[in-house]
């Protein structure tokens, strides 16, 4: 009886080539990495459409961030073939790597040309004194010197510090009670729902020109105080809640007959119209996180209450000891995403008050605005990325604050 030999077929169907394979994936990458750079590199406005220009002005103003990218993008690549090189010799994750890569691939080069390649850009320049038309002169740390000697710019991140306190401690809360009440069985609580999300699908520059138009001195707040004062035989003074810069602390100092100079600007508090601002973010952000809030209050087990129930807990206890523990994750979120939120606020800003009045609703995002267009004077996209990075670090700051002190406990969930 002859034996039968069972042969076992290779598990590539074709002669595979890893080395080939990794050099091709090394000259790709770098390649269109490099492609990156060259697109994001600074220059004095030569179109990109007038190729030999655009690459000469490349060279000569860029060249030490197109030098660098490149090198980082030969770095990026050889990462690239070391990761081809090991998968190359088997078919299945042959055929998933290149799958995989290649549905990524539109998403991965607009997050480098746009995103990477624009962050690098900004980092780059913030080191130069930049203003599009001429050559990038490098003056170091000049920039961030100059920064936090502006005036300008110390103001706008004590305004943004209160807008910021204000608005993320009351939208959370706010957001938080009103979830509480829409979960509870109520009549019509799906068209109350809806009534208060209503304006967090509005365009935020839409809510500002409603805004812009209750506000003024002649409008319907300043008429709805008027009227609500004249049933106890009082008049109503209209204010001018979008060119008002009496601080909240100066008013206070005022009515116990003191004052806060403006030397000391520092101490008066959010102004007037910032808190007209204030009372506008709140009321159209705390929609959209009390649904956040309310999804979260659906996932809490019904058999805590029982619980807390059996043990003669009333309302209050159980919203303090079983509600707020199991909603500290999403908390957490809230909290995180309106500080950010908060701290890079621009559009309501340009619209109703491009930072005035004296300043008092000035911020760091409308500031870089200003700046790196030169809508104020001159173009200084170098002083712009500087700050937009002191931005940036401040706002990493208050994050990783917020997750250490909020976090902690969350894993119950």
């Amino acid at each position: 009886m002859a034996a039968t030999a069972t042969v076992r077929q290779p598990a590539s169907s074709s002669p595979a080539r890893p080395l080939v394979a990794a050099v091709v994936a090394f000259l790709l990458v770098t390649f269109v990495l490099s492609v990156a750079i060259i697109l994001t590199a600074p220059t004095r406005g030569i179109p990109i459409a007038e190729l030999n220009k655009y690459l000469a002005e490349v060279f000569s103003t860029g060249r030490g961030f197109t030098l660098a990218g490149i090198a980082m993008s030969a770095v990026v690549g050889a990462i690239a073939a070391v990761m081809t090189y090991r998968v190359w010799g088997n078919r299945r994750q042959r055929e998933e790597f290149i799958a995989g890569y290649l549905f990524l691939s539109p998403y991965l080069f607009i997050t480098l040309v746009f995103t990477i390649g624009v962050l690098l850009f900004a980092l780059y320049i913030s080191f130069f004194r930049y203003d599009i038309f001429t050559n990038p002169t490098y003056i170091g740390l000049g920039n961030f010197q100059k920064a936090f000697r502006s005036k300008d710019f110390q103001q706008s991140l004590v305004n943004v510090f209160w807008y910021a306190l204000v608005v993320v401690i009351v939208q959370t809360i706010l957001a938080l009670f009103l979830a509480v009440f829409l979960n509870q069985k109520l009549r019509g609580k799906n068209f109350f729902r809806t009534i208060f999300y209503t304006p967090s699908v509005t365009s935020s520059v839409v809510i500002s020109l409603i805004f812009w138009w209750l506000y003024l001195k002649t409008g319907y707040i300043n008429f709805f105080f008027d009227k609500v004062f004249a049933l106890v035989g009082v008049k109503w003074q209209a204010v001018e809640w979008l060119n008002n810069p009496r601080g909240l602390f100066q008013l206070i100092a005022r009515a116990f007959g003191g004052d806060i100079t403006s030397a000391r600007w520092y101490l008066r508090g959010p102004s007037v119209t910032l808190m007209a601002i204030m009372f506008q973010n709140i009321f159209t952000t705390i929609p959209t996180f009390m649904i956040m809030f309310l999804a979260a209050l659906q996932d809490i087990p019904p058999s805590l209450y029982e619980a807390a129930d059996i043990d003669g807990a009333n309302g209050r206890q159980r919203f303090r000891h079983v509600t707020v523990p199991m909603l500290r994750p999403i908390i957490l979120l809230i909290v995180v995403l309106g500080t950010i939120g908060t701290l890079q606020i621009f559009d309501q800003i340009k619209i109703l008050t491009s930072g005035g009045p004296l300043g008092t609703t000035l911020t760091p995002v409308y500031l870089v605005y200003t700046e790196a267009l030169g809508t104020l004077g001159t173009i200084q996209m170098g002083y712009a990325s500087a700050m937009a990075f002191i931005l940036a670090i401040i706002i990493f700051f208050f994050t990783f604050l917020q997750r250490q002190y909020i976090e902690s406990g969350t894993e119950q969930l």
